[in-house]
């Protein structure tokens, strides 16, 4: 049995969920969301825990358990507290701003990237140069977050481009000059 599978999540005051067939809706201050998870995984909801169980002990049913389990209780503490990403931009002349639902980034081309706001994330922008991604949806956060640290990755040089906060990054040497 899963460890992480046998774990109840615990339901917050002011979120109601509702278990369908092969989903799982959870709406909460913070707003709604929908899980599907995989068949054979059942939830249900008692006292204030939602616990999930398998159907069977079947060995290729297990390994759905503490998946199944892990996003429903994502979809929970999302809708309750949210979740946030935060990128930096180096280098000099590198900056972002906000217009409407579009982020303008100035990377060192020699053109302005925008970027679209994909809906149900919220992204703000701190002295140009500090990005939050915020939502309730974890994965749509982290690929957000993933997209835009694509748009120019950190160089293993200079270390200019976007990162992730607190992002540790090797920094190699460059060409010893002519002796």
């Amino acid at each position: 049995m899963s460890r992480i599978g046998k774990k109840p999540i615990v339901v917050p005051k002011g979120v109601t969920v509702k278990v369908h067939d092969r989903a799982v809706e959870v709406q909460g201050p913070k707003g709604k969301l929908t899980q599907a998870f995989p068949g054979g995984i059942n939830f249900s909801l008692a006292d204030g825990h939602l616990v999930a169980k398998r159907a069977s002990e079947d060995p290729e049913l297990a390994k759905f358990h503490g998946l199944a389990r892990s996003l429903v209780a994502n979809a929970v503490a999302g809708v309750t507290d949210g979740f946030k990403r935060e990128l930096d931009i180096v280098g000099v002349g590198y900056r972002a701003e906000v217009k409407g639902k579009q982020v303008v980034f100035a990377l060192g081309y020699s053109h302005a990237v925008v970027f679209d706001i994909p809906q149900g994330i919220d992204i703000a922008i701190e002295k140009q140069t500090h990005l939050t991604v915020t939502g309730v949806d974890r994965q749509l956060v982290g690929q957000v977050a993933a997209n835009i640290r694509r748009l120019r990755k950190p160089d293993p040089y200079k270390q200019k481009g976007v990162r992730y906060t607190g992002e540790v990054l090797k920094k190699k040497a460059g060409k010893t000059g002519a002796k």
